[in-house]
């Protein structure tokens, strides 16, 4: 039976997680900003929260370090708790799971993961880990202690998620991504689902890749209406928060404002009032009328061969799409590199693939390319 019951994690999870996928940088993504890095940790620490989230590749593999330095190195081994994830597409024979194992516990510093998941699990991606014996590994790793709890982070369909939580009883939680603008696609049925099998959830994405953080006008001023001291951000972070079964609430800080304004409404948190959630549904209503690309900034696309940042280019246009401004476009759009835009694509299919979100990237790089061609 898991140790992971309600009673033991309202005494010892926080509501707040720090996600290190978006950490500070000097300008580079593997170029981390250490020092910027230690204050926000510091902060977070200091406001009685110890939840770190980071995995193998982010931040091209420095995340892990970069945990190390900020918080391993700093702060006594029970003052935290730290979350990594095994990353089986990177693994090209099962002789990779141990290695890529090691490897995660010297470069974060530490000899236990508190946490540990099967990153990103879909059905492919589950059968890899069946084939690779990755899941019988997470298990001895537990048995010797060197896991603390196991569970497994989900992009995949609804069928891949009923088929994993039958076959891994193991599994103490699951991490999904939820956010009040995606809820009644696939995302509330993927919550029920693993709900009726009684499991804590980790919500990951709850700002769906900043885009609920930066609003259009009219719905600022609907949440400000309500709170004029409350950020936009605020509303995603205790809506996702305020869902039955929500263990914790991960939030990709990238700077100490960003950290401060999330520790002052989640450490003492209080759920959404019945006239919040209904403010909540307005936004939503609003939002549906123009629906962006689903992009959550995670990045994992960025192996483009004609070097796309497809990231960037979606967040420029999602910004349009809710600003309705052609000109603000056209003129972010025009600052990427000429040669690196949405028209160099050449189909190749590398970004597919990879994409959380199963985006099809081929075909909205296509429709912004024929948008700034239109005059």
């Amino acid at each position: 039976m898991s140790g992971l019951t309600e009673a033991y994690i309202k005494e010892n999870v926080p509501k707040l997680g720090f996600g290190m996928m978006r950490l500070p940088t000097n300008g580079s993504n593997s170029d981390i900003d250490i020092e910027h890095l230690k204050k926000m940790a510091d902060y977070y620490m200091e406001n009685g929260m110890n939840y770190f989230d980071t995995a193998y590749f982010y931040h091209d593999g420095k995340s892990e370090e970069a945990f190390k330095e900020a918080v391993s190195k700093r702060f006594p081994r029970d003052s935290y708790t730290v979350a990594d994830k095994m990353p089986i597409w990177m693994a090209d024979k099962p002789e990779d799971v141990e290695r890529i194992f090691n490897e995660q516990l010297e470069r974060c510093g530490v000899d236990y993961f508190d946490y540990y998941l099967v990153h990103a699990l879909d059905g492919e991606k589950h059968a890899k880990n069946k084939e690779f014996g990755a899941y019988d590994f997470c298990m001895k790793m537990k048995e010797e202690g060197k896991i603390k709890f196991l569970g497994f982070s989900f992009h995949g369909t609804t069928e891949d998620l009923k088929l994993i939580l039958k076959e891994r009883p193991e599994m103490e939680f699951v991490q999904l991504q939820l956010n009040y603008y995606d809820w009644e696609f696939d995302y509330r049925e993927q919550y029920d689902i693993v709900r009726s099998y009684d499991l804590p959830i980790i919500i990951m994405e709850p700002m769906r890749g900043g885009f609920l953080a930066k609003m259009p006008k009219g719905i600022e001023d609907l949440f400000k209406a309500v709170h004029p001291d409350m950020s936009v951000a605020s509303w995603a972070n205790r809506w996702v928060g305020s869902v039955d079964g929500v263990m914790i609430v991960l939030s990709g800080m990238s700077n100490i404002e960003q950290m401060k304004d999330n520790v002052s409404y989640m450490k003492d948190f209080k759920p959404l009032t019945t006239e919040e959630s209904a403010t909540v549904d307005k936004a939503v209503k609003i939002l549906l009328e123009a629906p962006t690309i689903p992009c959550t900034d995670c990045k994992y696309c960025v192996e483009c061969p004609m070097e796309i940042p497809i990231f960037d280019i979606f967040k420029v246009y999602n910004d349009f799409v809710n600003t309705k401004n052609i000109s603000d476009f056209k003129k972010a759009y025009n600052a990427f590199e000429a040669e690196k835009n949405a028209d160099d694509c050449v189909a190749c299919g590398m970004c597919e693939p990879v994409c959380p979100q199963n985006i099809e990237i081929i075909n909205k790089l296509a429709d912004i390319a024929a948008l700034v061609e239109s005059g």
